[in-house]
């Protein structure tokens, strides 16, 4: 089956089984799915469900769609998303984006859990993503373009919209949760990175870099979505932690940091409402 098959084949019965149209799309990192569960939702649909459909198979994961309303915002939530390294190839780890904008979302927020990088960041803070990098990973656009989304060569110039980021930096000093602000770099995974590696990053420009998120705006940029992006830095990075690094320790981190992200995430949806 062709990547464009399978994408047709995805949204067609998905379409079949969910009227609702969302304006938001959210996808929650590590830790952080508790946020579905706070909105009024309408309707739930498990990934497992959907005829050739990737599934989510990482602890913390619950791996569903979730239709509903955040404060009167019509939004889809995926709980919990797909990696490469979970054995799928990049084309099939951003179907869900790909999805969620035929059924109407015109915005995507992306978060995810994040080892830090920049100097003087602390497990448990935010960070709003400003830019990205994706040059360790295969490109999601690579092979047979699917023109009813987007062009063969998209212009990558702005990923995360400024008027967004502008949005949620007030919205934090508002509300008095730190934010810091900066690059994300995404790997394959699983492994986390070497001590060596994160020193390479640094000299880059990253401040914050995890397995998700890059590919998915990749995508999204590609078929006209607008585009913002919190992580949970759950950790510091190899070589800057004073311990091992551990899937537990992400999980954790999320979980102690997901009151302040809820209230950050739900008065983002409110405020983007107002402006798209």
């Amino acid at each position: 089956m062709t990547v464009k098959e399978q994408y047709e084949r995805c949204v067609e019965f998905v379409k079949s089984r969910i009227s609702f149209k969302p304006e938001i799309a959210l996808i929650l990192g590590s830790g952080l799915g508790g946020f579905a569960d706070k909105i009024d939702v309408k309707s739930t649909l498990d990934y497992k469900d959907i005829p050739g459909f990737p599934v989510s198979t990482v602890a913390g994961h619950a791996g569903r769609f979730v239709f509903g309303y955040c404060d009167g915002v019509p939004v889809a939530v995926m709980q919990g998303r797909v990696h490469m390294y979970e054995g799928y190839t990049p084309q099939e780890a951003v179907l869900p984006v790909r999805l969620l904008r035929q059924l109407g979302a015109e915005v995507l927020f992306l978060t995810n859990a994040a080892g830090g990088i920049q100097a003087g960041m602390h497990a448990g803070e935010f960070m709003l993503i400003t830019d990205q990098i994706s040059s360790f990973v295969p490109s999601p656009l690579r092979g047979e373009n699917l023109d009813e989304l987007g062009v063969r060569f998209p212009d990558m110039s702005e990923i995360y919209s400024k008027r967004l980021q502008q949005l949620i930096r007030k919205i934090a000093v508002n509300a008095d949760i730190p934010l810091k602000e900066g690059v994300y770099v995404q790997t394959a995974g699983p492994a986390y990175e070497s001590p060596a590696e994160i020193r390479m990053f640094r000299l880059l420009g990253a401040d914050a870099v995890g397995m998700s998120t890059a590919i998915e705006a990749i995508a999204a940029r590609h078929c006209g979505m607008e585009i913002c992006g919190i992580s949970c830095i759950s950790n510091l990075a190899a070589g800057i932690s004073p311990h091992p690094l551990t899937h537990e320790e992400v999980k954790e981190a999320g979980d102690k940091a997901a009151p302040q992200f809820e209230q950050l995430v739900r008065a983002a949806i409110s405020g983007i409402h107002n402006i798209i």
